[in-house]
């Protein structure tokens, strides 16, 4: 009989390619004969066969009961090939293991070679049943004579404890003493199976902290040391006395040991198990920081990343030791490697302070100066001057692109700027002038959508540091000069939002404006169409109290010759403004609205304004207002003080954190009240007042038409409506009343008899397949689902590579002081909140500390014009309306007066309709 092997089939499938599936499927067919055969050897190379293909990913789980008759064979070879099947093919849903206890129970007492292959083979079959039934005799391998039997028995008791967790105090008294066995690999494989088991129950394997101490300290070999130091540091927060028991031998090894894995073990287990806690670790921590340090320069990469790894976890108690090597760390966020560079980041957030803060973000601000379109690739110029090069090996390489490049890379960066600036409410910030310059400046760097961000951080800085506003408005006045951000605000990689910011900024704070007039037209520019719609809304906002602040300040120094000049203010305000009249957004449309119908008016009045004469200023005939005397009057147009007042009666303060959740309910408030009530079920209304109505006679219409013709106009003079409720229904708006089961009933028989007597009547058209009764439809309108449409994101458009170098600008600081509102503001009471105006820059910093308010140094003052208003405007007479003559005012129409004929019976039998006539 010719059968083929291992070998054989391994060959033919090398040799067919072309068409594997069709010679695999001829292998299988024979495998099924040979499988059948009672010829053991013939039998177990099938078995063999199978195995190869189980690993291709053919399944052999229909050979699992001839498996097993491999593994019962007498033969250690045929028994090793059967315990190898089943290790790759059984699982613990086969059925046939149940069949194999008793075998197994009987290798474990037969020679040491079918004793080693069981062992194997049950540290994977092991099952939850068979750990039960196999738990006495796997322990009593333990104190088998033969180091290689008791090694694979203490490795077997780790699967025997996780599938039988009842075995666990039973097995931990004997690994306590195969901890002190004469073989150092059965030791090693101990320690091996407690660094496994200790990860789920550490307090369980305190009582075996006394012979481990003893391996630690007498033991050469290092891996096993490793492996017990690592147990050390699970087992440690569970025991505090370890913690001053095992810092003299740790410390020992870490400033002898050679081998870097034992010394990065050692410190991680420092770290893990508080062992740098207190005074005594304090000379501990400076010796890992040390060799973590040198880690950091090895030109290993594993070694650099796996000591980032851990002086991050070291720096929350000891910044002070990780500082002193920020240079290290620094150089190694330029690192090619990804990995690398993000656990420098994590670093470097966590060992920021206020006296590395502004060194630590202007080196990460560089790493995004950079243009990443320009890091693929050299430049035209760079070709052709290594084209007119001879090339040699080295320049002949080409660039490696930068490793800052990646959006995803730049968004980290960029938002780790923010988070170390800004943790804590601001307080590692010693100069707000300096960060607000960095916002602007990160806002130009980053290309990526980091604006929201930088907008909410400009906004809360100008809002809770007073002394920084004026040098905000500043800055902020130049942001909006710069073209550059409007025309690439629709790229998804623009921080146009920072516009939102600046011309909030410039409109809340206009009195630190200089110059306010010339702000106008650049902020009304028609290039803002380009951006967000409510960007849009808060630019209109912003003009509007500009000019407010313009218009107030030149009526205190107003002379005649300033009126020209104000009303070409005004009509570009107009023009500039009409075009969003039409915006599809209806915030930007009804605030473009409002503040054009504002600005009508003030061009109206300053049309108006005649100045005094000179020479007679109190001469009562050349007042601007008749009737007024000239005391009372101003010397310029009223309505100058027209919009200025609108938004200066409150401060614009930061809110509190939960200011929100305290402000007071007003009394009387129903919540859960109805603001507008629901329909009324109309089923319910016919039910109601469904009446049978029966056809009258002619005699019957005329004596009710004779009986009731009195009545009725008495009920019309009484109603006061005007109709003749004969021809008009009107279902007044009344509250429903609550249907009882009698009439509910009776309105389904009703129903129900209506339809019958419709289907068999051939004029009405009865649906075959009815819907759902409308009532269940009103009464499940809570099963409705509510589906949220999110705006769809805007259409990418290609940005302009150019990108603005940083600031280098060195800022002095003086004596005066920056004052930072930590706190915010909280409402006392329902009248309190009323008066608070809304607005985004309210919104708290997390983790702020209440009650804190912390100096900083300020820059110099910048000049401004005075916004104090020496004149009171409530002493000016009232505007008096008088009717304009070109729009005649409509008089007010006399009373309807509602006539009706006298119902004529006609041949037809159909009623008509009354006349409504107007009165005289």
């Amino acid at each position: 009989m010719w059968e083929r092997t291992l070998q054989d089939l391994i060959r033919g499938l090398r040799a067919n390619k072309a068409d594997e599936s069709k010679f695999i499927a001829k292998a299988i067919e024979e495998i099924r004969q040979e499988i059948r055969s009672d010829d053991m050897e013939l039998k177990s190379g099938a078995v063999l066969k199978l195995t190869y293909l189980d690993m291709m990913g053919y399944d052999m789980s229909w050979a699992s009961f001839h498996v097993v008759e491999v593994m019962s064979s007498p033969k250690l070879h045929l028994k090793s090939v059967g315990y190898l099947a089943a290790i790759q093919s059984f699982d613990q849903d086969t059925d046939v293991l149940m069949l194999t206890t008793n075998l197994l129970k009987k290798d474990l007492t037969s020679s040491p070679g079918d004793i080693a292959v069981t062992l194997n083979g049950i540290s994977h079959i092991l099952t939850p049943d068979l750990a039960r039934d196999l738990s006495p005799e796997l322990i009593k391998m333990l104190t088998h004579s033969h180091p290689e039997i008791r090694k694979r028995a203490v490795l077997a008791l780790f699967k025997l404890v996780k599938r039988y967790p009842e075995v666990s105090q039973q097995v931990i008294s004997r690994l306590k003493d195969k901890l002190e066995d004469p073989d150092p690999g059965v030791i090693a494989a101990t320690v091996n199976v407690l660094c496994e088991l200790t990860l789920h129950n550490p307090k369980d394997y305190l009582i075996l902290a006394p012979p481990l101490f003893h391996l630690m300290t007498t033991s050469s070999n290092n891996w096993m040391l490793i492996k017990i130091i690592k147990l050390f540091g699970t087992l440690s927060p569970y025991e505090p006395r370890l913690v001053k028991k095992l810092q003299p031998p740790i410390t020992e090894l870490i400033s002898t040991t050679p081998a870097i894995s034992l010394l990065y073990e050692c410190v991680h287990t420092c770290i893990i198990g508080g062992m740098l806690e207190g005074s005594s670790g304090d000379a501990l921590a400076r010796t890992c920081v040390s060799k973590l340090a040198a880690f950091i320069q090895d030109q290993d990469q594993n070694l650099k990343y796996i000591a980032l790894l851990a002086m991050v976890k070291i720096v929350p108690t000891h910044p002070h030791l990780v500082a002193q090597y920020q240079d290290t760390i620094l150089a190694s966020v330029s690192d090619q490697d990804i990995s690398i560079r993000m656990r420098a980041l994590d670093l470097v957030s966590a060992m920021v302070d206020e006296t590395n803060l502004q060194n630590i973000v202007q080196q990460l601000l560089s790493h995004l100066v950079a243009d990443p379109t320009t890091s693929n690739g050299p430049t035209a110029a760079e070709s052709l001057a290594q084209h007119n090069t001879p090339s040699t090996p080295l320049s002949a390489k080409p660039p490696l692109a930068s490793p800052f490049a990646s959006p995803a890379y730049r968004l980290t960066l960029s938002q780790r700027i923010l988070q170390m600036c800004s943790q804590n409410t601001y307080e590692n910030v010693t100069n707000f002038e300096w960060y607000l310059s960095v916002l602007v400046d990160l806002a130009h760097v980053a290309n990526v959508g980091i604006g929201p961000q930088i907008r909410d951080q400009i906004v809360d800085v100008v809002g809770r540091v007073k002394a920084v506003r004026r040098y905000a408005v500043q800055l902020m006045t130049s942001l909006l000069n710069d073209d550059t951000m409007i025309r690439d605000a629709q790229a998804e990689e623009s921080c146009s939002e920072v516009l939102w910011a600046a011309a909030f900024i410039c409109g809340e704070y206009c009195s630190e404006l200089t110059d306010p007039q010339k702000l106008l037209p650049l902020i009304l520019q028609p290039e803002i169409s380009n951006l967000a719609p409510d960007t849009i809304a808060v630019y209109i906002q912003a003009a509007k109290k500009i000019f407010g602040f313009y218009a107030a300040e030149l009526a205190q120094q107003w002379t005649d010759d300033d009126l020209s000049s104000v009303k070409t203010t005004v009509q570009m305000v107009i023009d500039r403004l009409s075009p969003f009249i039409g915006s599809p957004h209806i915030e930007v449309q009804e605030r473009a609205a409002n503040t054009i119908q504002l600005f009508n008016f003030i061009l109206a009045d300053l049309n108006a304004y005649r100045p005094r004469p000179v020479d007679n200023p109190f001469d009562e005939s050349s007042s601007s207002f008749a009737g007024s005397s000239v005391a009372s009057e101003p010397s310029f147009p009223k309505s100058l003080f027209l919009i200025q007042p609108l938004f200066s009666s409150y401060d614009l303060n930061p809110v509190a954190q939960h200011a929100q959740a305290s402000v007071p309910i007003p009394a009387g408030l129903d919540l859960d009240a109805w603001i507008v009530p629901p329909p009324p079920d109309p089923l319910s209304l016919i039910g109601n007042g469904e009446k049978h109505a029966k056809k009258k006679s002619k005699k019957e219409k005329g004596k009710d038409a004779l009986s009731n013709s009195k009545g009725k106009k008495k009920q019309r003079a009484e109603n006061g409506n005007g109709y003749d409720e004969d021809h008009f229904v009107t279902l007044a708006p009344q509250e429903p009343e609550a249907e009882t089961e009698e009439q509910r009933l009776e309105r389904e028989r009703r129903r129900a008899e209506r339809l019958e007597r419709q289907r068999d009547d051939p004029y009405y058209i009865m649906d075959k397949n009815p819907s759902k009764p409308v009532q269940s439809t009103y009464e499940d309108v809570d099963s409705i689902p509510v589906v949220k449409l999110d705006g769809m994101p805007a259409l990418p458009v290609p940005t302009d590579s150019r990108l603005p170098s940083l600031k280098t600008t060195s800022y002095q600081s003086s004596p005066e002081p920056f004052y930072i509102d930590r706190v915010g503001e909280m409402p006392t009471g329902a009248s309190k909140y009323s008066s608070i105006p809304a607005s985004r820059n309210s919104t708290p910093t997390p983790g702020s500390r209440p009650g804190s308010i912390i100096s900083r140094t300020a820059s110099p003052a910048l000049p401004r014009v005075s916004s104090g208003l020496s004149a009171s405007i409530s002493s000016f007479p009232q505007y008096e309306v008088v009717d304009d003559i070109s729009h005649p005012v409509t008089p007010t129409p006399e009373p309807v007066k509602v006539q009706s004929k006298k119902k004529k019976a006609s041949a037809t039998g159909k009623k008509k309709r009354t006349k409504v006539e107007p009165g005289s």
